[in-house]
């Protein structure tokens, strides 16, 4: 079989005016980036009435044998649209640090992928940088201040804004900068985030409209004097600057699939350190084009889905209509202690793997009140009873289960599972008020972490660090207690220890440091080792990707 560069270098794409009439986009609202690309323009679904169903596609916890979230997603939308419904795509764009280190692209995979995917998974339209150049003009904002006298009066030792580059760069951790002449800088402590962990990539995703995202820009915290009062964008008439960066960045992005479904493809944080959701304006956009919207949220269900629902939801008052969870036998089988060849029927494993499956759709069926159903993405090697096994333990658990086989056959291997969603949606018409969050945001910050903690992870606890507590205290004394919380932890356990994996319990997640991010509007808790920079592996995806003499490119996947 060829592969997924392959295919989508043979695919044959519609012009991105054609897609945009498909969607039912004026010509007037359309920005074309080439042939193939677009930005939406403000307006183009004032006039629209929402019509569609928000579907969120969601995983079990996410290891090395793979899970295929992004090319269900894809291949679902496909199905829906070979079955004659109208359907709008919602998905993240990709960063070029997964692109070239270990994780690979974010355009799905085999006949189910995003085109054109070459320029998806490299610079696109652009929007990261505008993001990256947007954050980084802040941050030389601050240490120019600084250098001419630092009227505001920053504490050097406090400052929180950090750097960022839309790459993985270990080394840029934890620098040293203005080292040398004085005209080189104060000398002082810095550090480099990946673009997509920038609260300014947050920010983007939560924002409704040019206004909004300026105020918000605005309310980001710099950092804080020696007495504690924070220093925001504003204080440094950063804020517009900034907000001119990103003018185009927040037009959402009209893209195809191989079938030729319209696609939105806009913002991209990472759920591990973010909110992992694409944003507001391109779901609220795809609600009102199609008659079902489908989109995903980053890892597991314990990270992306958490956050969809309980930041997004919260944020842009939207409402899920039914979720999908991904899982693959495959997947299972590692949750479940297996080893080796996965490609061999081990029952045993499988059995004590399903827990993880079953714990995801406890929570989002219990904890949120969504209708929940299983696409089980198949693999070659899954042996009939495999599948079987995996089916009953989800039909005794009460959610319906569809194969999904979109890599090899596109939409047409995704019909069972576009079936049962249509389903699904059909028998929660009538329930306008199942829908709930995890936590009232009334609650102090400790409960909404012991909440998120033993309700969606199934832990017993939190427990913090004496620096955590002193971030908490002066957080609250500041205003921030009323925020919702945005835990940073490993995407590979439900609790903060990636080697605890299916469905462990008593555990006690710490949480060793907690930050705000005023523009964003979230507060970020940082549980177990996790890291806003991460780092390239031995042999970096990078190594095999070329360009042939005829410009093509090759090895991206």
């Amino acid at each position: 079989m060829k592969s997924d560069i392959e295919i989508a270098q043979s695919a044959h794409l519609e012009p991105i005016t054609d897609i945009a009439a498909k969607a039912g986009i004026a010509p007037e609202y359309l920005e074309p980036y080439g042939r193939y690309k677009a930005k939406l323009l403000p307006g183009c679904v004032e006039n629209k009435p929402r019509k569609g169903k928000l579907i969120l596609v969601t995983a079990i916890n996410p290891t090395p044998a793979g899970e295929g979230k992004t090319t269900v997603s894809i291949g679902l939308a496909d199905a829906l649209t070979e079955a004659g419904k109208k359907c709008m795509l919602a998905l993240r764009e990709p960063s070029l640090g997964p692109v070239f280190g270990v994780k690979g692209g974010a355009a799905g995979g085999g006949y189910s992928q995003i085109v054109p995917m070459e320029d998806l998974n490299l610079h696109f339209t652009g929007d990261l940088h505008a993001i990256t150049s947007a954050n980084n003009l802040l941050a030389a904002m601050i240490d120019n201040h600084i250098y001419f006298g630092n009227e505001l009066g920053f504490d050097l030792k406090n400052i929180t804004w950090r750097r960022c580059m839309d790459m993985n760069d270990r080394e840029l951790r934890s620098i040293i900068g203005g080292v040398g002449v004085r005209t080189n800088g104060v000398m002082r402590q810095d550090s480099f985030d990946i673009t997509a962990a920038s609260e300014i990539m947050a920010i983007l995703c939560v924002s409704r409209d040019i206004n909004d995202l300026k105020k918000r820009l605005g309310d980001i915290i710099a950092g804080y004097t020696a007495a504690g009062e924070p220093i925001r964008a504003r204080d440094l008439n950063a804020q517009g600057a900034m907000c001119a960066l990103l003018k185009d960045a927040i037009k959402p992005n009209l893209v195809q699939t191989l079938a030729g479904t319209p696609a939105l493809i806009h913002g991209g944080p990472f759920a591990n350190i973010a909110h992992g959701c694409n944003s507001v304006a391109a779901t609220r956009a795809a609600l009102h084009l199609g008659e079902y919207c489908i989109t995903e949220a980053g890892f597991g269900a314990d990270l992306g889905a958490e956050k969809f629902l309980d930041i997004k939801c919260r944020a842009a008052g939207l409402v899920p209509d039914a979720a999908v969870v991904v899982a693959t036998v495959r997947a299972l089988k590692l949750h479940g202690g297996a080893s080796g060849d996965l490609s061999r029927e081990d029952m045993d494993a499988l059995k004590k793997g399903l827990s993880n499956l079953l714990h995801h759709i406890r929570t989002l069926r219990t904890v949120y009140g969504l209708p929940v159903m299983v696409a089980l993405n198949q693999f070659a090697g899954d042996t009939e009873a495999e599948i079987e096994l995996v089916e009953n333990a989800c039909r005794e658990y009460g959610a319906p289960v569809a194969l999904s086989q979109v890599w090899e056959k596109g939409g047409a291997g995704g019909l069972a599972v576009a079936e049962k969603v249509v389903q699904l949606v059909g028998e929660n018409v009538a329930k306008t008020d199942g829908f709930r969050f995890a936590y009232a945001l009334e609650l102090p910050l400790t409960e909404k972490l012991r909440a998120v903690t033993k309700q969606v992870y199934g832990g017993a606890d939190v427990a913090l660090t004496r620096q955590a507590e002193e971030e908490l205290q002066e957080l609250e004394r500041l205003g921030f207690g009323g925020l919702p919380v945005c835990i940073a932890k490993t995407q590979y356990s439900l609790s903060d220890d990636p080697e605890k994996l299916g469905a462990p319990q008593n555990f006690t997640v710490t949480i060793r440091s907690l930050r705000v991010c005023a523009g964003a509007g979230f507060v970020v808790a940082m549980a177990g080792d996790i890291l806003t920079m991460p780092g390239l592996p031995k042999h970096p995806a990078a190594e095999k990707i070329d360009v042939t003499q005829q410009g093509d490119i090759v090895g991206l996947f």
